[in-house]
């Protein structure tokens, strides 16, 4: 029985608490800390009404997770075990210092970013490795789906599969209708920067760079649809090419519809996207984040969501037999389904899971080393067990080419 944080009451942080609530063997005491207060005592009215069997006790506060001195009072007054931090992925690193002056684990599930560079890479995550193994600690980056669960797959892979992977494709559809004109499945910051971001992708020992969306092709997902689908630099790349070193050629794809292109693309020509704060009024104001307060946020999208996301790993290579082979592993999610479970949307769905089962994996000890490490370092089986357990069902297509050379 564990005490815990979550950091962030958005989409993902209700999912992370819910199924906190539903892993009640796990999980004793939840705090929900965020800056609106009142979105977190939301998800917790919601628990009591749709777990009301739950063992698990939460409590609601507020913090300003941009300050350490902050969380640092925080840490101290709830004494948490873990702090799972489903916050915006610039304020990873004054979490990260937080845990460690209050001697307390870590799990998240993005990179760090810095608010002013479009930009994210794990060099300033994996700076603190040897700090967290000096203090006897653990932090888990990435432990959504993608990154995360996408890790997971690719170390299953190369577990039970391949004695070299050789290629890699990380793919991602989300073939859902939320019946808006333009809105965003996460936070819209972070995802218009992810995507209006050159793509990049490795290839034989060298980081290829491309304008935005310049790459597709038609991908087949099973049991949803074929979709467009664009190369996209995500930052699991990063970590699976060290720790997979046959790789000789890793690439991720997401699906984009002809509208929402449209739409993004109109807002970027008149710079709607632009990190670069501009005077308005007197006030100093990055186009970005106007355009953020007035899209839809992403949970206010689940209730009417129709359809299915379908994220997995393609791997080529040599098999443990000495023959080329291909393999595929992957999870369909529906979002329906996951309204009437926890009042969310798929995609939040998709990330928020793995979270909280990196976490029981953490404080169950079955995952637990001193140190700063990717999902893919760890072994796979249970995490997998654990996906099928609470509600990501995965599964395993083999000699199926579903992304081309």
């Amino acid at each position: 029985m564990s005490r815990v944080i979550i950091i962030g009451a958005g989409g993902v942080g209700n999912v992370v608490a819910k199924k906190c609530a539903q892993n009640d063997q796990v999980f004793s005491e939840v705090l929900i800390a965020t800056r609106t207060v009142s979105k977190a005592d939301r998800i917790v009215t919601q628990i009591h009404q749709h777990l009301p069997g739950s063992k698990t006790t939460f409590t609601t506060t507020s913090v300003d997770a941009d300050h350490v001195p902050a969380l640092v009072e925080l840490f101290n007054s709830f004494k948490p075990e873990l702090v799972i931090n489903v916050a915006l992925p610039y304020q990873d690193l004054t979490i990260m210092d937080a845990c460690l002056e209050c001697g307390v684990h870590y799990l998240d599930t993005a990179n760090y970013e810095p608010l002013d560079v479009a930009k994210f890479e794990y060099s300033w995550q994996w700076a603190y490795r040897e700090r967290f193994e000096k203090a006897g600690l653990m932090a888990l980056l990435g432990c959504g789906f993608d990154p995360g669960a996408t890790g997971v797959f690719t170390a299953h892979h190369a577990k039970h599969h391949f004695a070299e992977i050789h290629s890699l494709d990380i793919i991602d559809c989300n073939n859902g209708d939320h019946g808006k004109a333009f809105a965003t499945n996460f936070n819209p910051e972070i995802n218009i920067r992810e995507i209006t971001a050159k793509g990049r992708y490795y290839e034989n020992g060298e980081w290829i760079e491309t304008e935005p969306l310049a790459i597709s092709q038609d991908i087949y997902y099973p049991k949803v649809a074929t979709r467009k689908s664009f190369v996209l630099y995500h930052e699991e790349l990063e970590s699976l090419v060290l720790n997979f070193p046959t790789i000789k050629r890793a690439r991720f794809w997401m699906t984009f519809g002809e509208s929402y292109i449209k739409h993004l693309n109109v807002l970027e020509g008149v710079g709607m996207t632009s990190i670069v704060p501009i005077d308005f009024r007197g006030l100093k104001v990055a186009p970005i984040e106007f355009l953020k307060a007035v899209l839809p946020v992403p949970e206010s999208l689940a209730e009417n969501y129709t359809g299915q996301t379908c994220i997995g790993v393609q791997a080529k290579g040599i098999g443990h037999d000495g023959n080329e082979k291909v393999h595929f592993v992957y999870n369909v999610c529906d979002h329906a389904e996951t309204y009437r479970e926890v009042q969310a949307q798929g995609v939040s769905y998709t990330t928020g899971v793995p979270a909280m089962i990196g976490a029981a994996l953490m404080l169950t000890g079955v995952w637990k080393k001193a140190g700063v490490y990717n999902v893919e370092e760890f072994d796979p089986d249970p995490f997998i067990a654990a996906m099928n357990t609470w509600g990501l069902k995965v599964e395993e297509l083999a000699g199926i080419e579903l992304v081309k050379d």
